[in-house]
């Protein structure tokens, strides 16, 4: 039993030793990584509706386009969404042309009007509205469904949770080995938390579109969680 401590010990103190190249101090301390993850339900959506046009005059192709961004504006305001959440993305005007085949089999540009597009971001609170949104957009002109996200208004307070969380496994893993070599673990003597991305996951967790009219089809959505991990670097002191 005491060599396989001793074993066990060995591998503890090899772990911190590349953190503390030099230091001769280092047979005396325990190096680990916590780790730690949240899954969080998003308590926002984001999406960027949008209408492409075309007119013979660039100012019939943008005409139209306005015209459908408005509709696209006044279905979100409709739904709750304040004017802070609700934001032009982009706007374009273009002249287009089509390929014409001559006799020869070869092909010529030709002018054919003008391509206007106008997008709409929509921040949306109520996800359970945000089917219902995008189905309501097409019916005021909408022909563009772009870039459907979920996220955190204050990923700040998730990321300070996990981190504590992160801590505590590390603590957790150093007193383990710690308690298997026979020793007693110290405080702290160094501590690192490198940032993680955050990303979406599917999960149960489902904002579904709300019923709407009975000659209209709800769109599904599926908000899923967003996972925010951290890790820790941690290093304990040994004490007596």
């Amino acid at each position: 039993m005491r060599a396989s401590a001793a074993a066990l010990l060995g591998v503890v103190l090899a772990l911190c030793g590349p953190a503390f190249a030099g230091d001769d101090d280092r047979a005396g301390r325990i190096g680990v990584i916590g780790r730690a993850q949240i899954e969080t339900p998003p308590d926002f959506a984001s999406v960027e509706i949008g209408v492409q046009t075309k007119g013979q005059t660039p100012a019939a192709a943008l005409d139209a386009a306005s015209s459908a961004a408005k509709g696209i504006i006044a279905t979100a305001k409709e739904l709750g969404v304040p004017d802070a959440d609700i934001g032009t993305s982009s706007v374009t005007l273009q002249p287009v042309s089509r390929q014409i085949r001559q006799p020869d089999g070869s092909f010529r540009e030709q002018a054919d009007g003008y391509a206007a597009s106008n997008r709409v971001m929509v921040r949306l609170g109520d996800m359970p509205k945000l089917g219902e949104l995008m189905r309501r957009a097409l019916d005021a002109g909408s022909n563009r469904i772009d870039g459907v996200s979920f996220g955190l208004r204050d990923p700040g307070r998730v990321q300070a949770e996990v981190q504590v969380a992160a801590m505590k496994d590390a603590r957790a893993q150093a007193e383990r080995l710690a308690e298997a070599a026979g020793l007693k673990l110290g405080p702290a003597l160094s501590i690192a938390s490198p940032p993680r991305a955050e990303h979406p996951r599917p999960a149960p967790y489902a904002a579904m579109a709300r019923s709407v009219a009975k000659d209209r089809v709800a769109v599904p959505v599926e908000a899923g969680t967003i996972a925010t991990g951290a890790e820790v670097e941690a290093v304990f002191a040994i004490v007596p």
